[in-house]
């Protein structure tokens, strides 16, 4: 018996590495990270996080949380005929071909293959191909998949919370009156990697109370998937992490009352498309809220008539290793008050070989910061700012 399940635990390792969707994420991480680029070099005439950076996010922010999935999934029993998982496939494919990770929401994803589950099997009569093509996919538990649905929507919510607001991308836009603003945005997805069981293996049950939700009796098969989701936000109105933090608790609150939906359906099989309904819905409801309340807030990155307020900070630079953080206010350099970046650029002149600023944090409290400069850093502190004078900004 334990070597039957080990065995079946290599070939899903090995179905894993086959699916097609881990290598097509590999092209459209990259290619969100090229128009990152792309972006923040037409702000700053320079990259913030290399075109890789995309990709490395993606493929490790994930994982543990796809772990944890896994298990959950296997002790509940939770299962998946493999027509639907072929369908799931397809349509997470579809939806990524927009190249827009924010339609990679599970409310999305998992959202929308319940509701074309139920349209193809409602026409299985009418084409006989959909039964050839989608293996027991009259077999689909709908309660399950709406379960599924609400532990992905509070994994999606967890990951937000804890890890979107890393190397969020900064760049610059033109407000209605003409000024440049400072903006950050989230542009994510991640890898979740998956342990699902499938009916139709060698497997057998070695518990009589497992799985839970029943397989009829079935053997069933491991198979490991790559799920992915995805994650868009712009923030202009505050800080990027605070901002993005309130809409992953948000996602995480609507992804537990769709679980309670979910758990109920199991004896009232309808409040299966309710669940799914109620997740897409307020998925919308959410993004609409943090938008407008984005939108009608004061631009946090923007020309300040106290200082220099720092945009983002560049990888490895000085700026970064000496602490100063976005969204923080440099009012001083060298003992020089300084409101724009020609001032900041002149005072850094006082001293070539040492630097002290005046930072406001984001708790309102001056502090210092000082740092030795060596041979080519006196002018190059690795410090994104908004330039206020003119349609451009620099870095220094």
């Amino acid at each position: 018996m334990v070597g039957q399940w080990l065995l079946e635990l290599l070939f899903s390792i090995g179905r894993f590495f086959l699916h097609p969707l881990l290598y097509f994420f590999l092209i459209f991480s990259f290619l969100n990270g090229y128009w990152r680029v792309r972006r923040e070099r037409k702000s700053f005439h320079v990259r913030v996080y290399d075109v890789f950076d995309d990709i490395r996010f993606t493929y490790t922010k994930g994982i543990i949380a796809g772990l944890i999935l896994s298990v959950l999934f296997m002790l509940l029993g939770l299962w998946i005929p493999f027509g639907t998982l072929v369908l799931l496939t397809i349509w997470l494919l579809a939806v990524s071909l927009t190249f827009q990770p924010r339609f990679l929401s599970s409310t999305i994803s998992l959202g929308g293959t319940i509701f074309l589950t139920a349209l193809l099997n409602g026409v299985a009569d009418q084409s006989p191909w959909i039964d050839e093509f989608f293996v027991s996919l009259d077999k689909t538990n709908y309660s399950v998949l709406s379960l599924f649905l609400s532990f992905l929507l509070i994994c999606e919510g967890i990951l937000i919370y804890r890890t979107a607001h890393y190397h969020t991308s900064p760049f610059i836009i033109k407000s209605k009156r003409g000024m440049p603003i400072g903006n950050h945005v989230a542009n994510r997805t991640w890898m979740i990697p998956l342990m699902l069981l499938v009916p139709g293996g060698s497997l057998e049950s070695p518990f009589s109370w497992w799985p839970i939700i029943s397989l009829n009796g079935e053997p069933f098969m491991l198979v490991m998937i790559p799920y992915f989701v995805g994650f868009y936000q712009r923030i202009q109105g505050s800080l990027p992490k605070e901002s993005i933090q309130v809409t992953g608790r948000r996602i995480s609150i609507l992804g537990i009352i769709s679980l309670v939906v979910a758990a109920a359906s199991l004896w009232a099989p309808f409040l299966s498309f309710v669940a799914a309904a109620l997740a897409l819905i307020g998925k919308g409801l959410i993004t609409v809220k943090q938008r407008m309340n984005d939108n009608s807030a004061a631009f946090y990155f923007s020309k300040q008539d106290y200082g220099l307020v720092v945009l983002g900070t560049l990888p490895q630079s000085p700026g970064e290793k000496m602490g100063i953080k976005a969204g923080e206010v440099i009012t001083k350099v060298n003992g020089k008050n300084v409101k724009t970046t020609y001032e900041f650029y002149e005072a850094l002149q006082i001293s070539r070989t040492h630097c002290k600023l005046e930072v406001l944090g984001h708790n309102k409290e001056i502090r210092f910061v000082q740092r030795a400069l060596y041979e080519g850093e006196h002018h190059e502190l690795g410090l994104l700012f908004v330039q206020g004078e003119k349609w451009k900004s620099e870095a220094s």
